[in-house]
C-alpha cells in the first residue's frame, strides 16, 4: 500500500514539472536537422503508367497471336507422348521437392531454436504481492 500512497502524494503535489537541462536545445537541434533534410523523391507516376500500358499491350498482343495460331500440328505431335511428358513432369517435381527439403529442415530448426532461446517464450514467474 505504500506504493499507492507514494503515487497519490506525487499526483497531488503541485510542484511544477521542469524539463531536464538541455532538453529544449536538443529538441531544437532535432527540428533543425529534420528541416535541413531534402524532401523525399516523388513517385514516378509517368514511368509507372507507361509500364502498365506496355504490359497491357504486350499481354493483349500475345493473346491475340496465340488465338490466331493453328495449334493442331502441335497437339497431334504431343498426343503420342503424353505418358512420357507426365513422367518427366513428375520427375521434375520430385527433384524440386528434394532440392527444397533441406531448406525446410533448416528453417524448422531455426524456428525451434529461436522459439526456445527467446526470453519472451519462457514462462514468467508470478509475482507475489
Amino acid at each position: 500500500m505504500s506504493e499507492r500512497d507514494d503515487i497519490g502524494r506525487i499526483l497531488v503535489s503541485e510542484e511544477p514539472l521542469v524539463p531536464s537541462s538541455g532538453f529544449a536545445a536538443r529538441v531544437l537541434e532535432a527540428v533543425e536537422e529534420a528541416a535541413a533534410e531534402p524532401p523525399p523523391l516523388p513517385f514516378p507516376w509517368g514511368r509507372f503508367t507507361l509500364a502498365v500500358i506496355a504490359t497491357f499491350v504486350s499481354v493483349t498482343s500475345g493473346l491475340w497471336l496465340l488465338l490466331r495460331m493453328d495449334l493442331s500440328p502441335v497437339v497431334a505431335a504431343l498426343t503420342g507422348v503424353w505418358p512420357e511428358l507426365g513422367y518427366a513432369a513428375a520427375m521434375i517435381l520430385v527433384t524440386l521437392a528434394m532440392l527444397y527439403a533441406p531448406r525446410l529442415r533448416v528453417a524448422a530448426r531455426r524456428r525451434t531454436l529461436l522459439r526456445g532461446a527467446a526470453p519472451w517464450s519462457a514462462p514468467r514467474a508470478r509475482r507475489r504481492a
